[in-house]
């Protein structure tokens, strides 16, 4: 009797020609993938700490903001469940830097809560107005809740890093088919300074990112 034919191996692994290209593929985004994930990572550390100095009040001009009026506003692309998730309220007033020599009376920031008219918020200068007229200056609330939260996508950027350099000295590939086995990677690793940098990286960037979020709750 006749045997069928297989279009596989014994082992059960397909290996039509769409199949094979797709697996080298991303084989050869191994090393590729961990130079995009050392790219990704300081760039993700770099937008936290930024973003995060400001609600610190560790960059711009720290001052009072006196509500005017508080808007609820809605994405015109938004669903009906995100509209009921996701209110950004948009509230206007009068800027006073704490040493008195900046005054914006058409200030406006972002917030997740309406205020009461003549609420008093504390808010940092981002950017000046260019002029005393125009209602173009940056502004965002204080607050080391919001700070932090910031901070956890700093130490997200660790993490990125870690498995950047990880995949970049090993070839490894974490989607997809590797040419490069987890364990074999994971040897080759401990022969240099890849492993101690992964470990250390991705356990200092998990550390902050939970600490982070955790801090940001009780602050």
């Amino acid at each position: 009797m006749a045997q069928a034919q297989s279009t596989g191996t014994g082992n059960g692994t397909d290996r039509s020609p769409a199949a094979g290209l797709v697996g080298r593929a991303f084989g050869r985004l191994g090393r590729r993938g961990g130079l995009v994930f050392l790219l990704a990572g300081p760039a993700l550390s770099g937008w936290g700490a930024y973003e995060g100095a400001y609600p610190a009040g560790w960059a711009g001009t720290h001052g009072t903001l006196t509500v005017k009026q508080c808007e609820v506003g809605y994405p015109n692309n938004a669903s009906r469940s995100s509209r009921r998730n996701r209110r950004p309220v948009r509230c206007t007033g009068t800027f006073v830097s704490d040493d008195g020599k900046s005054k914006d009376s058409a200030a406006a920031v972002q917030v997740r809560h309406r205020y009461a008219e003549g609420t008093e918020l504390s808010v940092q200068q981002t950017e000046a107005p260019t002029t005393a007229a125009s209602a173009n200056g940056d502004y965002v609330q204080s607050g080391m809740d919001r700070a932090w939260r910031f901070f956890g996508a700093f130490f997200g950027g660790w993490v990125l890093t870690g498995l950047g350099a990880f995949c970049l000295a090993t070839g490894y590939a974490p989607f997809g088919r590797s040419h490069v086995s987890y364990d074999e990677a994971w040897e080759a690793s401990g022969r240099g300074v890849t492993r101690p940098v992964l470990i250390g990286m991705i356990g200092v960037g998990i550390v902050g990112v939970a600490a982070s979020f955790l801090v940001s709750y009780f602050v």
